[in-house]
């Protein structure tokens, strides 16, 4: 897949190993992992840091090979999803620092045109997750009052 705005072919980036069955020593069973990972939400971890979690403190290489559900559909399940998603809360927060960046430094020609290209992302996210019933369908972007969406 193509970058989304700039000329490169953005083919390079680490890969997982290929799933073909569950490593020896993980000594978990799909149960204490689920609980894991709600107690994890409980304590303010997006499903990505949950997941880097796991693997880093608990030794879990997997969630999907263990459970056979991926972390967001047990936090689904057990009601402890977000209300936004990830990847729409980090392009937030982005627009809202170079946003402040702007105001200091309003000659900043590159840094205006990240700003626009990260707006445009924003939008186009907005627009997939009410498609997706992620986002309720009456929810609305306001580059104005972004800021509460991050604290």
């Amino acid at each position: 897949m193509a970058r989304m705005h700039s000329r490169a072919k953005g083919k390079s980036g680490s890969k997982t190993m290929l799933k073909k069955a569950l490593p020896t020593w993980v000594r978990y069973k799909p149960k204490e992992v689920e609980l894991l990972i709600v107690k994890l939400a409980k304590e303010n971890y997006t499903p990505s840091q949950i997941g880097i979690h796991l693997r880093d403190l608990y030794g879990i290489p997997d969630v999907e090979l263990i459970t056979k559900k991926k972390i967001s559909q047990i936090l689904k399940e057990k009601n402890a999803l977000p209300d936004i998603p990830e990847d729409l809360l980090a392009l937030i927060k982005k627009s809202i620092q170079v946003k402040k960046h702007l105001a200091e430094n309003k000659q900043d020609a590159t840094a205006k045109r990240g700003y626009q290209l990260t707006e445009s992302k924003i939008r186009r996210l907005v627009k997939y997750y009410k498609l997706s019933g992620r986002l309720p369908a009456d929810w609305k972007y306001d580059p104005e009052k972004a800021k509460l969406y991050t604290e």
